[in-house]
């Protein structure tokens, strides 16, 4: 009898096996949304945990065949060789599950990892889409003007790491057929958006340099003039306090 419970707990260990691989492993997932996506990884944590916890069951059948054994030989044998396969199944089942779970723990991450460099992006181009605001009413004046190009340059050096980051993730996603529409639309209004802020930042910049370039050399050429004034000035009141006629002046004094 003790066998015959022993034999009948090995079957049912290896069907809840059988259901157990049709039920986690041999589904056709499709991930279209980030809710399936986390779903479908908070469902092979539990399936994870579940497995596990049958190793408990897998041992003691283990032990109570091992001690059959030892009393009756014959049917010990028969029940060994059983449990040898169902050792291996299980382990086997163990590993697929434990590393389904680490994939979908990676793809999740994946995507929260991609969501991130995408909100620290965003944040960069309302940043330079201010900055190129703030340059559009500026006072004629070279010292306002050379504070807004800084700024503008200051923004316009920022990194490529984290759009290379967006891009790799996004594809790595793309080409696991993960999301792929909705990152797919994501990618493309941030590509947008960022082509269309970076060509408009850059033209003014080149804009705002140009103008600092006429501003300066227009003081120049003033300081230039307010310098020739001054000698002159300084020449002609020399003429005048030595009471020189205008005749005796060189013709340019004239």
């Amino acid at each position: 009898e003790k066998a015959v419970n022993l034999k009948k707990d090995l079957a049912e260990m290896q069907e809840w096996m059988t259901q157990a691989e049709e039920e986690y492993l041999e589904k056709d997932f499709e991930y279209k949304s980030p809710e399936e996506l986390e779903n479908a990884v908070e469902e092979m944590k539990r399936a994870k945990e579940d497995v596990l916890q049958k190793e408990v069951r897998v041992k003691i059948l283990k032990d109570n065949i091992k001690m059959l054994a030892t009393k009756v030989p014959a049917s010990g044998q028969d029940l060994a060789t059983e449990l040898n396969v169902v050792l291996e199944n299980y382990q086997l089942l163990c590993n697929r599950i434990r590393g389904k779970c680490h994939t979908l723990e990676e793809v999740w991450s994946c995507w929260i990892e991609l969501l991130q460099y995408l909100d620290l992006e965003t944040a960069w181009l309302n940043n330079l889409e201010e900055r190129v605001q703030m340059t559009g009413n500026l006072p004629d004046k070279l010292d306002a003007v050379n504070d807004a190009l800084e700024s503008l340059e200051s923004v316009l050096r920022h990194p490529a790491d984290n759009r290379t980051q967006i891009r790799e993730l996004g594809q790595t996603l793309i080409d696991g057929g993960i999301l792929d529409d909705i990152i797919s639309e994501k990618l493309e209004a941030f590509n947008a958006r960022y082509e269309e802020l970076s060509h408009l930042a850059v033209s003014r910049q080149i804009a705002l340099e140009q103008q600092l370039q006429t501003m300066r050399e227009t003081d120049h050429m003033l300081q230039v003039l307010q310098e020739s004034l001054g000698d002159l000035d300084r020449q002609l009141t020399s003429y005048l306090t030595d009471r020189i006629d205008a005749f005796q002046m060189p013709q340019e004094a004239q």
